[in-house]
């Protein structure tokens, strides 16, 4: 479902598995396992990069999976069972104590651009890969917290309408214009690359984690509350 690999302050967490990254039950279940895991090695200076293999970064939730429930009562069952343990990695993501950059070699899209979203710095292919949210186009409504990740993420409201409302396919250079992500890159390795030259510029900087966790959780208020993420007095210890 996913790999771990550690270069030196570096964590890589790589989506492997089918083509499309389908986030089911079990691929979340390996997800959530790997940040468990990061968080529990991590120290000043460690930083996260998330990438796939493949031609997507993640297709969003497993509508297969539901729909092979049978009825239509099961198979909403199965979706929101789906959002309901989605909602951590989010979480997880959002109070990892150290940065945390989304490598987009591919499509992202739904809950897979959730998942990107949810990364401090997000980079993209000039080539190949776009983001989209498909819920208008599928008739499905969205999660609450799906939104306040936008709402907090990306400030222009007419970015927001037009790929929610539009159902935009966004590529790389359009992501950048509109200031979704940081910039785009030639291919998968070019990527990567620009991806480990942040990383590697972040962890130089020595930062201890759980400050910055919590300098970020500040950051976005909105979304934080709405996952539980509980604020923590951090003594100051650098004065």
């Amino acid at each position: 479902m996913c790999t771990l690999e550690n270069r030196r302050n570096l964590f890589i967490l790589t989506l492997t598995g089918h083509d499309d990254h389908r986030l089911s039950p079990s691929f979340i279940a390996s997800i959530l396992e790997a940040l468990s895991k990061v968080k529990s090695q991590a120290f000043p200076g460690s930083v996260l990069i998330t990438t796939n293999r493949g031609k997507f970064f993640s297709n969003g939730f497993d509508l297969s999976w539901a729909q092979a429930a049978g009825s239509v009562s099961a198979a909403a069952d199965r979706l929101k069972h789906m959002v309901q343990i989605f909602k951590p990695v989010v979480a997880e993501l959002l109070s990892l104590p150290m940065p945390t950059i989304a490598a987009i070699s591919g499509h992202a899209a739904a809950a897979g651009f959730v998942l990107a979203l949810s990364h401090d710095y997000m980079f993209m292919r000039s080539d190949r890969g776009v983001l989209y949210m498909s819920e208008v186009d599928l008739g499905l409504s969205l999660p609450d917290y799906f939104m306040a990740l936008f709402k907090s993420k990306i400030g222009s409201s007419s970015v927001r309408r037009d790929v929610f409302l539009r159902g935009m396919k966004v590529k790389g250079e359009a992501a950048v214009r509109m200031g979704i992500v940081e910039s785009t890159h030639d291919g998968e390795n070019g990527v990567m690359e620009a991806a480990v030259r942040l990383g590697e510029h972040l962890g130089a900087r020595n930062w201890n984690g759980e400050p910055y966790a919590e300098i970020r959780k500040s950051l976005y208020p909105e979304i934080s509350r709405l996952l539980g993420l509980p604020e923590k007095v951090i003594s100051i210890s650098k004065l």
